[in-house]
């Protein structure tokens, strides 16, 4: 089947002729004309097999007609993170070089100001994350009263992020009689629970099984220690790697991101990091260098993991096994993308078995070992300057790998002469008597008190037995009688006279 075949306007496909597109995908070909006849659609597919262009295709045919208002969009586009908000805008870029469209991208990390002008100008298409969009909802700089198609991309990503409130927030603003494009990797039972509320007989189109990953990537399980032999054995993978044009490195956590980066860059690696505590510019920077070339390594957390369309990378390496099964599926899908071939390793250590048997029921399929297995890896081999730092090491979740013995300490200097002649001493001083217990002591014998005081001293005054001295606290009756009121100190403002008025019968 050709592009020429599924009902796409003479624009468009003029536009996919030009980038060199001539066959659609299987979720291309057949989401497309169900799309173009506004139906609803369910599309599932693995990451990497198209799903962008199946909605973008049909949704610049249909906007030719028609022109969008301020404050009104005609369509929104819900993406999970801001790189697949951008990727979506570079998509409508691409394929609408013919359309006069205006496209407003809402996403956060950016000024107000310049989204609010692209707003107030009318968007034909709206593709924002859907925090910043109910911002703008909220703050009355937004109507979605005009939404004719709505698009959920990633709707798994969206899951695991907690923006299915909002999700559901969105889906009851806009106009019930929209076309809704529903596109997912997975389907837990929450996102089935959310397209049985919002899709209207809808169409699912399901190209291959629910979490599958792609036949043109060949995966493998490296074993390795935690720790700092952990990231030797990324370095010792990289350096080995055929055919290596570049790679993604994907880490559990952000602080994992910046000490891996650190330790490539460290040994000569040209590498960039990629995670969200990073603002805007910076994520979009070292995307754009790993894009042009100018990086081969980005090592990142899960930001990256869903629906980024980098075509030529040829390795994935997961520095660390995800937690969740679904986002193996996803870090993998970033190589061996359009029919490519690639190559995606995970390096596993003891804390990660757990999360590799989750992987492997999710695949249906058993990952091979490339190397030693954990039980048949040789201990590991600790430097000089390991020792010296710490009794012992962690892996990345804290918990204790070993315990490394503390190194020898150095030889004392040399006793010098006088250190020599005190320990001599010490040597041979005679023991002391051991004292006699307290009940066998004598008395102690109290000194008499001084009859002549000594020079610049005074004679202590004697004082008297404590039997003969006064009490501390006179009794109550001492104080005389009981005070009523004020007593003698009556106030002035007391003695003022005081007029009264006589009473009028």
């Amino acid at each position: 089947m050709q592009f020429t075949e599924l009902g796409l306007s003479e624009k468009v496909l003029r536009a996919v002729e030009a980038s060199g597109y001539t066959t659609p995908t299987p979720i291309q070909a057949q989401a497309i004309p169900f799309a173009l006849a506004g139906r609803d659609v369910l599309g599932i597919a693995q990451t990497g097999t198209g799903k962008t262009a199946a909605f973008v295709l049909p949704m610049l045919s249909r906007l030719e007609q028609g022109r969008a208002r301020a404050r009104v969009p005609r369509t929104l586009i819900l993406e999970p993170t801001r790189e697949l908000a951008a990727q979506v805008e570079e998509a409508f870029n691409k394929y609408g070089l013919q359309h006069k469209l205006n496209v407003a991208l809402l996403i956060g990390g950016v000024s107000f100001g310049d989204q609010e002008a692209k707003i107030m100008r009318g968007a034909d298409v709206l593709i924002a994350t859907p925090g910043r969009m109910l911002d703008f909802f909220e703050r009355g700089k937004l109507l979605l009263s005009g939404i004719e198609i709505l698009v959920i991309d990633e709707a798994d990503r969206m899951l695991d992020m907690g923006f299915i409130p909002d999700i559901e927030k969105i889906c009851k603003l806009v106009p019930f009689t929209r076309q809704t494009l529903f596109f997912s990797a997975t389907m837990p039972p929450e996102i089935t629970r959310l397209t049985e509320a919002f899709l209207h007989n809808p169409v699912r189109i399901e190209v291959a099984r629910a979490a599958t990953t792609a036949i043109t990537i060949a995966q493998g399980l490296i074993a390795s220690h935690g720790g700092g032999d952990k990231r030797e054995t990324l370095r010792r993978l990289l350096r080995e790697a055929a055919d290596l044009k570049n790679a993604i490195v994907f880490c559990n956590r952000k602080r994992d991101v910046g000490i891996v980066h650190k330790s490539l860059m460290k040994h000569g690696f040209p590498a960039g990091c990629l995670h969200g505590d990073m603002d805007q510019p910076a994520r979009m920077a070292s995307l754009d260098a790993f894009k042009n070339g100018d990086i081969d390594i980005l090592v990142c957390s899960d930001v990256a993991a869903r629906g980024l369309d980098i075509p030529d990378v040829s390795h994935v390496f997961n520095f660390d096994a995800p937690s969740h099964p679904e986002d193996y599926v996803h870090r993998i899908g970033r190589t061996g993308r359009a029919g490519r071939s690639g190559v995606a390793l995970t390096i596993i250590t003891t804390e990660d078995l757990k999360y590799l048997h989750q992987i492997q029921d999710l695949i249906k399929k058993e990952i091979e070992w490339q190397g030693p297995k954990l039980d048949e890896l040789a201990p590991p081999e600790h430097t000089e300057r390991d020792r010296a730092r710490a009794t012992r090491t962690r892996d990345r979740r804290g918990g204790r790998v070993e315990r490394v013995e503390r190194p020898e300490r150095p030889a004392r200097r040399e006793r010098t002469a006088a250190v020599a002649v005190a320990e001599e001493a010490r040597e041979t001083r005679p023991a002391r008597e051991p004292r006699p217990p307290r009940e066998a002591r004598p008395p102690r014998e109290v000194r008499p008190a001084r009859e002549t005081p000594g020079p610049g001293r005074e004679t202590p005054p004697v004082r008297e037995p404590r039997e003969a001295r006064a009490p501390r606290r006179r009794d109550r009756d001492d104080d005389g009688p009981a005070v009523v009121g004020f007593g003698d100190h009556l106030p002035g403002f007391l003695m003022r006279p005081v007029r009264v008025k006589a009473k009028v019968d």
